[in-house]
């Protein structure tokens, strides 16, 4: 393993990418049943993994060689060696002082949520280091000087969605959201130039969150996209592309699904357009003010 490591330290001080266990976590559903067993092996054993030969990933994976070479090919990684030096380059990152696996245990209470802090912590590093900076700067001064923001989302995105339009109300934009797919595709046909629409969608392929990103395009607002894939039809829609990542697979080998890191994009946008803001912490400050009764 040492090989793997020194030429990785070389490499140790280029910008983060995106690893390739977020790679096999956003692409795992696209995946054949063979290359499932291949990308489920290697997130239960990633350590194990960077030792192994071709031939014993193979073997214990109980897939082929020729399969794992494609595999790696659609992880965009240049065959398996690469994919050791990626794998190997995560563990050298983590902290090595504490003992971390995937695995969740009421059995082992204290260790399991050491295991979900340190993917969920990896999850979020990865997320705000894919942000693109210039873009970034771009859709806070589309959503600042927005006439209207509509947040879009359907099935498990829609408390982001939600927390999303009541936060950025809350600072004096106008925005709004909704629970029915059809009611959020009436209104963005209302949608004009001037006015924006921040689309949320896990795997970027929900067709009721596409159909009405494209009613909104068309109409002139525009368009925002938070997916966890990089290719993603909504993606292709989208004037500007925010990608997150999720490590929720390391858990759970069927459902594949975090609101973390989209809420953190949100909670990003939100803080970016509030700290140092007059207007917005005033307008903060007095709504805060007449829901204080309430709250006693």
């Amino acid at each position: 393993m040492m090989d793997v490591k020194i030429i990785f330290m070389e490499e140790i001080a280029m910008e983060r990418q995106q690893t390739v266990l977020d790679q096999i976590c956003i692409m795992y559903d696209s995946f054949f049943d063979q290359e499932k067993k291949i990308a489920s092996y290697i997130m239960q054993n990633h350590k194990e993994v960077v030792d192994m030969t071709i031939g014993e990933l193979a073997k214990e994976s109980g897939t082929s060689v020729a399969t794992i070479s494609r595999f790696c090919k659609k992880c965009n990684v240049d065959g398996f060696h690469h994919l050791k030096i990626s794998l190997a380059k995560e563990i050298v990152e983590s902290n090595h002082d504490v003992k971390v696996s995937n695995d969740i245990s009421r059995g082992d209470i204290e260790q399991s949520l050491k295991n979900i802090l340190a993917n969920k912590t990896e999850e979020l590093k990865q997320t705000v280091s894919m942000i693109d900076y210039k873009e970034l700067d771009q859709i806070l001064d589309a959503i600042q000087k927005a006439n209207l923001v509509q947040l879009v989302a359907v099935g498990n995105t829609i408390p982001v969605a939600i927390d999303g339009a009541y936060k950025f109300s809350e600072i004096g934009i106008k925005a709004v959201s909704g629970t029915i797919w059809e009611t959020q595709l009436a209104f963005a046909m209302s949608l004009k130039k001037g006015d924006v629409m921040i689309s949320i969608s896990n795997s970027g392929e929900s067709k009721q969150v596409c159909k009405i990103t494209e009613e909104a395009k068309r109409n002139g607002a525009l368009t925002i996209g938070i997916t966890n894939n990089p290719a993603s039809t909504l993606g292709g829609i989208v004037d500007y592309h925010i990608q997150t990542a999720t490590r929720e697979k390391l858990f759970l080998n069927e459902f594949c699904f975090s609101r973390v890191s989209a809420m953190t994009v949100m909670e990003i946008l939100y803080l970016f357009l509030t700290v140092g803001q007059k207007k917005s912490y005033d307008h903060l400050s007095h709504c805060e003010n007449l829901m204080a009764d309430e709250k006693l």
